[in-house]
């Protein structure tokens, strides 16, 4: 076979990526106003500045940049999408709680499966944050209502043979002849389509008392894409252009604030979740319509990696933010976003140099051709679970129903790591790893 006719993972991952955006801008056409916004921001910031614009990242990376949202129901459809995404070169990074993260019913525990290595994140680095069901955790589900959801899901087929054994292909030989990546890409986006099936209304309504994340994953018989979301350069400006444009936006933009020193983890934001036409199926078997609100444009803004001692003080300094909320009466965007400041200001440095020192963030180090040390930040992959949770529960319509009587289900980094087959990757060693490889090359 000749190179010409071998698609590689990368080429796959790009486009697949590619091929949901597409997708999904024609099912939430506000989704394509979000990349046009995304656009005309980042030409301006890099015209304004394109050393600083691409400190993090060259301009190409950061413009083809996604990141997706799904949701599954069971640790068999787990398994099954581990073997989509390591076709395409993505393995399972990270262990996410939404059940603890989220003030209100959001019965999940989450994944995000990307590239890993340097140099395929910089090809390209699509990341797919998935969530499964946790219909074992008795603040959500009785006994009855967890057997009834465990069949209903038993019953269905999310990713069809043929996509799995191409999948598997991918993975051992490190891509597909063109005909069979052309196939792969056809049926691996069918799969995150929005079904036309229409849904059992009482079944939806019943999973919906106790959290629409847990209706819109066991509620019907297929899965979709719950939000693609591309990077953006300056995430306050695109905020403000979208609200022009007449889209309602969420409240707040989560994780760390904007302020003067060094941009550190991930921001995100989102349009509120849109009212798409729906059909539904009556308990006396008649069809009507109906809109449900369950996907939504989420953009982020990715700043450098922190170290655990870095990542401490940042959640530290969430759960501090809340409290002083609550303590000065803090009800608005602008008034949560100035005490994150002040936190910010009193807690973090103000440069990279200052991070490097404490030791607070993760660099790489290489010579430049003068002979000098040359220090550049590592872009944060990942998430952070109370952003997720802000996110999700900014375009949930009901808080749902939680029972804090009851005892949690346990479920880690191992149970995930079994649910998947596969070992879980630690972001901080990741990162960790990448910058002691830098160090160790200056060596002579």
């Amino acid at each position: 076979m000749s190179q010409q006719d071998h698609v590689e993972q990368w080429q796959l991952r790009a486009a697949f990526a590619r091929s949901l955006s597409d997708m999904y801008g024609t099912e939430v056409p506000a989704y394509t106003t979000l990349l046009e916004v995304s656009h005309e921001v980042n030409a301006d910031v890099m015209a304004a500045d394109p050393d600083a614009a691409q400190r993090l990242g060259s301009i190409d990376r950061v413009t083809a940049e996604r990141h997706g949202a799904i949701r599954l129901g069971t640790p068999a459809e787990m398994q099954q999408v581990a073997r989509v995404f390591g076709a395409i070169g993505m393995h399972p990074v990270g262990f996410y709680d939404l059940r603890e993260a989220a003030t209100s019913a959001v019965p999940v525990v989450s994944t995000a499966f990307r590239p890993i290595d340097a140099d395929e994140l910089a090809k390209n680095p699509f990341r797919v944050f998935t969530s499964v069901i946790t219909p074992s955790d008795r603040r959500f589900f009785s006994p009855d209502l967890q057997q009834r959801l465990e069949a209903f899901l038993a019953r269905r087929e999310i990713f069809p043979p043929e996509l799995l054994e191409l999948a598997d292909h991918a993975e051992a030989d490190h891509g597909l002849p063109r005909e069979d990546a052309e196939r792969f890409l056809e049926l691996a986006t069918a799969v995150f389509e929005l079904s036309d099936e229409p849904v059992d209304r009482a079944w939806y309504d019943e999973l919906e008392q106790v959290s629409a994340v847990a209706a819109d994953i066991g509620g019907v018989s297929s899965t979709h894409i719950n939000h693609l979301t591309p990077r953006v350069l300056d995430i306050d400006a695109l905020y403000e252009r979208m609200e022009a444009r007449g889209i309602t936006m969420i409240d707040d933009i989560q994780g760390p604030p904007r302020w003067e020193g060094p941009d550190v983890l991930l921001r995100q934001t989102s349009f509120r979740a849109l009212a798409e036409p729906r059909t539904f199926r009556m308990p006396d078997g008649t069809i009507t319509s109906d809109s449900l609100r369950v996907r939504f444009g989420e953009v982020e803004a990715r700043g450098i990696a922190l170290t655990r001692a870095g990542r401490d003080i940042y959640d530290a300094a969430i759960v501090e933010a809340k409290q002083l909320y609550a303590e000065r009466g803090v009800t608005t965007a602008e008034g949560r976003q100035e005490v994150l400041r002040e936190l910010w200001r009193r807690d973090f440095p103000t440069t990279e140099d200052g991070l490097a020192e404490r030791e607070l963030a993760y660099f790489t180090y290489a010579r430049d051709d003068a002979g000098q040390v040359v220090r550049t930040p590592i872009v944060y992959e990942d998430f952070l679970p109370a952003s997720a949770a802000g996110i999700f529960q900014s375009n949930l319509t009901s808080d749902g129903s939680k029972d804090t009587t009851q005892e949690a289900t346990v479920l880690d980094a191992d149970w995930m790591a079994g649910a998947l087959g596969r070992d879980l990757h630690d972001p901080f060693e990741l990162y960790a790893a990448q910058q002691q490889a830098s160090l160790d090359a200056l060596r002579p």
